[in-house]
C-alpha cells in the first residue's frame, strides 16, 4: 500500500517557486551547520561554504520578484507551499533540540 499523497502545491508564480526552493536550501544548510545537532566540523564547514552561494541565490530570487513587480508576499500561500515541501521538519533542524528527558511542552513554555 502506498503512503497518502501530500496535498498539491498551491499555485505559485515562477519567482515565488524560486524563492521557496532557495529558502529551503538555505534552511537545510543552516540545519547542517547547527552546532547543537552536528557530529563533526567538516560537514558543518562544507555546509557553511555552500551557504554563501545559496544565500546569493536566495537574494537573487527576491530581487527577481521585486523587479517583476511582485512587491507583496502572500505569506499564507507561501506557508502552505513550505508545509507541502516538508518545511516544518526541515526548519526544525535549525532550532535547538529539546533537552534530553524534558517533555517538549516544558521546553517550549
Amino acid at each position: 500500500m502506498w503512503p497518502p499523497q501530500p496535498p498539491p502545491l498551491p499555485a505559485l508564480t515562477r519567482a515565488e517557486g524560486e524563492l521557496i526552493d532557495r529558502y529551503l536550501e538555505v534552511v537545510d544548510l543552516l540545519g547542517r551547520i547547527n552546532p547543537a545537532r552536528g557530529r563533526d566540523t567538516y560537514s558543518g564547514l562544507r555546509a557553511a561554504q555552500a551557504l554563501v552561494a545559496k544565500a546569493v541565490e536566495l537574494r537573487d530570487a527576491l530581487d527577481a520578484m521585486h523587479h517583476r513587480g511582485e512587491s507583496e508576499v502572500h505569506a499564507a500561500t507561501l506557508a502552505r507551499a513550505l508545509r507541502v515541501l516538508d518545511g516544518e521538519r526541515r526548519s526544525g533542524r535549525v532550532a535547538l533540540p529539546p533537552v534530553a528527558g524534558t517533555p517538549v511542552d516544558e521546553v517550549d513554555g
